[in-house]
Order: C-alpha cells, then structure tokens, then sequence
C-alpha cells in the first residue's frame, strides 16, 4: 500500500507501486490527458515513474508553468533525432531548453534556413508517431561502451563520477540526458526551426566550431502562431531601425556602446527628465550633480575598486590614478558628509541624473539596451529606521506615477539576504521587515527571492510590462547598510548620539538610454503628443498658401507647440502619407476654406479628422492634452 499526498494535503491510498499517471487516471480519464510529468517530494520526474514509498505529489499539466520547458527539452530530442536521419555523419554534444524554445549544439556540415524544412518535416514524422519517452539507468562503463563513436558525449561521460547514468529513448534515438520529459511525442502540437549559427564547443575558440540550431515549440498552434506574430511585432518596433528612421539617435565606431542622440532624440530625452524632475520636485527631491571622474582613493573606499574594477575605466592625471564613476553613489557619499545632520533633516532625499561609464565586452551591446555609456535617474535617500516604511512606499508610489503615465504596468519582486553578505542578523531583520511592511502597505502582490539580495542590503527590483507583454527590469529600490558605514556617515538623533543613517538606493527609468529604447518598442515609434519630437505638421494645399502656413507656424510655436511646415513640391496625399509615416501625431490641412473661415482641417495619426476647428479652439485642447501627459489621441471628441 502506497500513500500519496496532494498539494492540497488530501491523501490517496494505492494497492501495489502506481505511476505518476495511475495517480492521474484515478483523479479522471481526462486530467490525465492533460497531465505531462510529476513533481514527486519536490522533484521533477517522468511521469512513468513508479512510485515504491508514501510520497508527496504535484501533478504537472500542459498549464504549468514547468511544463513549456519539458516540452521543448523534448523538442530538442525530436530536432538531433531528425538531423541524425539526415546527416549522417553528425555528432551531438547538448542540446538543452532555453528561454523561447530550445538549441541544439551538432559537429555537422553547415545548414541554414533553407534546411529548415525538411528538417520539420522529419520531426513530424516522429511527432504523428506518438513515441513514448523512456527512462534507461546503465553504468558509467555502459555509457561510455554505448558512444563508442560520439567523442562529444564521450567526454561529457568521462568527467561524470562513477555511477549510473541516465539515457532517454524515443524511436530509434538515444540520448544521454537527466530529463524529465514529455509521455511521448504527439504533445509536441506545434514546432519551428527559428535559426542557425556558430558556437564553440564549450564556448572554447581552439575546440570545434558547431551548427546551434535554434527551434521553439508549443503545446498548441494557436500558441505557436501568437509568438510569431509577437517575433514580427518585436521586428517592427525595433528600436534601432526606428531611431535610423525617425532620426533620433545613432552609434558610430569611433564611440562604441555610446549613443549619439540627435536634434529630435534630445527632444524625447529631455520630454522624459523634463517630467522626471516635475514628479521629484512634488516628491521632496533636491537635485545635485557629482563629477564625472574621481580619485582612485575615493573607489577603494566604496569598495569598487576592488570589486569592480574590470568595468571601470581608468586615467591617470597628475600623477595619481582616477577612475570614470561607474556609478553615482560615492560622490552621493562626499555631499551627504558635507555637514552634520540631525534627526530633524531626515530624511534626505537627493536626486541626480548622472552619467556613468562600464566597460561591456563589445559582444553584448545592444543599442539602447546595452551600452556602454548612460544616464542613470539616481537617487539616495537618508533616513532613520523607523522612516524605512514610508520612504519604501513613497518611492513604489513615485514609480507607479511615472510608469502610468507611460502605459507601462509592472509586477515587484524583493530579494532578500544572500549567503555571502555583510551587517549583523540585527540590522537584516529591521532591513527586510522594513521593506516587507511597506510592500505588505502597498498592497499589490510580489514574488519573494530568497537570498537573492545585494551583499550589502535587502531590495525591490519592479519589472515593468510593455505593449507586447515583455518585462524590462528597470526600477529597483536597494537598502544599503554599507556605504554609510565605510564613509563614515552619521546623524544626531534625540538624545544628542550620533547614529548611523540607513540608506536607500533607487532608480525608476534605471538607464534612460535603456528607458527611451523600451519606450520607442513600447509606443513602435508613435510617441504620445507631449513627448513627439515634431507634434504638428502644416500641409497648404497650393503654393500659394505656404506664406498663411508659416504664419500659423509661427503662432503655434510662440504657444509651445513643436510644429514644422511641409512645402515640397508633392501632392496633398503623399505629404499625409509622409507625415504619417514619421509618426507627427497632428496633421493640419490649410486650404482657400480654412484661410478664409480662420479654422484648420486635423488629422490625427489614429486616421480620424475633424474639420472647421478654430485656431484658439485647437491651441486649448491641444494644450490641455500635453499639459495632461496623456496617451490618447481623443482630443476634439465631445
């Protein structure tokens, strides 16, 4: 008799060993369709697996969460399968589940797209075939006897410790493997070969260079069609063909990983710090600035130079060693210990958009996204530890002012202490009870990290959501206990004792060359009026109503309006056309009518037009709309 206990603590009993999949039929016939592999005393197992003893377990269905990366684990299998078939001189080495879908490493011939074919149409085969997965133990020896011929698998087997090993089987395939996987193939509903390019084996450039193939797969087609329809989206909101596009920055090789933003860019950027210090003026902020390059002396003291010194860069100047700040928190440090402080100051919050400078390998730049170079909207707060709560969730509200009035939603994660870290269990316990109280205050769901916080401190990190559902981590909120204390920083408190304030570190748009790249995906070019670098276009209809079309320019601009005149020699259609293509939110039509009445013809980039519209009409809503920061474009309707 074998007792199982459900995640819900209900307890089954079982004559004989059951299956994970006898445990699924006795719920129902139909569960257990649905159900792909098993959590058996928190691990992940085949569903095939027999059960001997009481244990605890978690029925795994095509909805949970684990159950995408089983699938494609098992996708991965079906792919080398297919290409052994085809290729037969291949030879495999890993081939394991990523994020999106899965690869496979393979010593082959090189192939491309154009193989992606008829390779699918192999691994269908398999998949029509329903083959079940299945679990083999054998020896080290029988592992090794097994790929006689497979130096890759070889290797890996070699360096393993004596004892059993585990190979998966479908077909006529065999793969060295830990698993779980899939009940057989036919879950693999849908499946497609993405891309192709070259990996060292064991990322080593003196060893072999392979074929990593690239597919995704899912439990349904609708599920497949959805991401490739996201693929192509993401492609269009690319945001560096969009800033090529719409002229609003550029990288060049004589600054690699540093962005140069251009005439409109600068308009958006500043649009952003414009409203930025706006929101930290109304939230108790002051602003300061710090230099840009500082004595090594200064980084030793912070700890950087001995913990981060591979990605600071460095000058000497006379005759002393300085490092460009990677970040902005020592000089933070330098003013905060400027004067003495009381109670009665804190908390101090000091704001500074700062640039900073970190050495990336040239590999992982990415436009806006990974640079070299880049504005951080820094903040450091002192306080005492019974401010730690409000000044929490002082900050959460400031972050989800701003991310709103960009359409941007987010979900927070706290992170708490790690294995190696600094600061007495004290110290800890008020840090993470503090930022619990206030996250618990705030009242909005969050994921807990255990012991993924920072050496120095507990933190929130906030993930926020574009149009396309991606989450960016950008927002983060650091309790930091160190910095205070290596700089020596105090505050008198009510009883004349000198104290030591606690610290908050915390960023919203995090990078702002990052934050305007989300931004340019996120609204795919088409950026709200208030932040448009061009927000109206005039269009005359003739040549002759160009010098009225001016006029109107300049009485729009004197209102505050970034407006542009189209006097090409083009007709009507194609200026609407042109306009709408460079994403100018308002296109003003002037005809003999319009002069005549005093009124404008305006389209919005939405399609939608609205005729007979008076100059001064025009000029409040429009206004009013900016001055509002919203998204929309509903602006003459009723």
């Amino acid at each position: 008799m074998v007792d199982i206990t459900f995640p819900d603590g209900n307890i089954k009993s079982f004559e004989g060993s059951p299956t994970g999949l006898d445990v699924a039929k006795s719920i129902s016939e139909g569960f257990a369709r649905n159900c792909i592999a098993m959590e058996l005393n928190s691990d992940l197992m085949d569903l095939n697996t027999i059960i001997a003893r009481d244990s605890q377990i978690r029925l795994i269905t095509t909805k949970d969460p684990e159950a995408i990366e089983i699938l494609r684990h098992s996708a991965s299998h079906v792919m080398a399968q297919a290409i052994l078939h085809l290729y037969k001189d291949a030879k495999l080495t890993i081939g394991p589940a990523v994020e999106n879908g899965f690869y496979y490493d393979i010593d082959m011939e090189p192939v491309s797209k154009d193989d992606f074919e008829k390779i699918e149409i192999e691994m269908k085969k398999t998949i029509k075939a329903k083959m079940p997965f299945e679990r083999k133990i054998v020896s080290k020896s029988e592992a090794l006897e097994f790929y006689d011929d497979e130096p890759y698998k070889l290797e890996m087997i070699s360096e393993l410790e004596e004892g059993t090993i585990s190979f998966y089987e479908h077909g006529d395939f065999t793969d060295l493997c830990r698993g779980p996987h899939l009940p057989h193939t036919g879950f693999i509903k849908a499946v497609k070969l993405m891309k192709v390019s070259g990996a060292y084996w064991r990322a080593d450039q003196t060893k072999a260079q392979l074929q990593r193939i690239y597919g995704t797969a899912f439990f349904t087609k609708k599920e497949l069609d959805k991401y490739l329809y996201f693929l192509e989206e993401a492609k269009k909101r690319n945001h560096r063909k969009i800033g090529i596009a719409q002229d609003l920055f550029s990288f060049h090789d004589e600054a690699p990983g540093m962005a140069f933003f251009h005439a409109k860019g600068m308009v958006i950027w500043n649009a952003l710090l414009d409203y930025w210090r706006e929101e930290h003026r109304t939230a108790g902020y002051v602003e300061t600035k710090t230099p840009i390059m500082l004595n090594r002396s200064l980084w030793e003291k912070s700890g950087h130079w001995d913990n981060y010194r591979e990605h600071m860069y460095t000058s000497m100047v006379d005759e002393d060693e300085y490092a460009i700040k990677p970040m902005n928190c020592p000089g933070g440090m330098l003013l905060y210990g400027m004067k003495p402080h009381s109670y009665k100051d804190l908390p101090v919050r000091a704001a500074e958009i700062g640039l900073v400078h970190r050495h990336e390998l040239s590999g992982v730049l990415s436009g806006l996204f990974r640079v070299r170079a880049f504005h951080q909207d820094d903040a450091h707060i002192f306080m005492t530890p019974d401010q730690i709560e409000d000044e929490i969730l002082g900050v959460l509200k400031l972050e989800e002012r701003i991310y709103s009035t960009f359409g941007l939603g987010f979900h927070l994660e706290l992170s708490t202490r790690p294995e190696k870290s600094i600061g007495t269990d004290e110290q800890w316990e008020i840090t993470t009870q503090g930022l619990k109280s206030a996250l618990n205050t705030y009242d909005k769901d969050y994921k807990i990290n255990e012991g993924d916080g920072a050496f120095y401190g507990p933190k929130i990190d906030i993930h926020i959501k574009d149009a396309l559902g991606r989450t960016w981590q950008c927002g983060t909120i650091q309790l930091d206990m160190s910095l205070p204390e290596r700089f020596n920083l105090s505050y008198i408190d009510k009883n004349n004792g000198k104290q030591r304030p606690i610290m908050i570190h915390r960023v919203i748009y995090g990078s702002i060359e990052r934050f305007f790249g989300i931004l340019t995906e996120h609204f795919a070019g088409k950026f709200p009026l208030w932040m448009a670098p061009v927000q109206t276009v005039i269009l005359a209809i003739n040549d002759d109503l160009v010098p009225y079309a001016n006029d109107i320019k300049i009485k729009l601009e004197k209102a505050g309006l970034r407006t542009e005149v189209d006097s090409r020699a083009e007709s009507l259609n194609k200026k609407v056309r042109d306009a709408q293509l460079n994403k100018i939110p308002l296109i003003l039509t002037i005809g003999n009518k319009e002069k005549e009445s005093g009124s404008l013809s305006v389209r919005t980039l939405d399609g939608k037009v609205k005729f007979g519209v008076t100059h001064e009409e025009f000029l409040n809503r429009v206004l009013e709309h900016i001055k509002e920061r919203r998204l929309d474009l509903e602006i003459f309707q009723a």
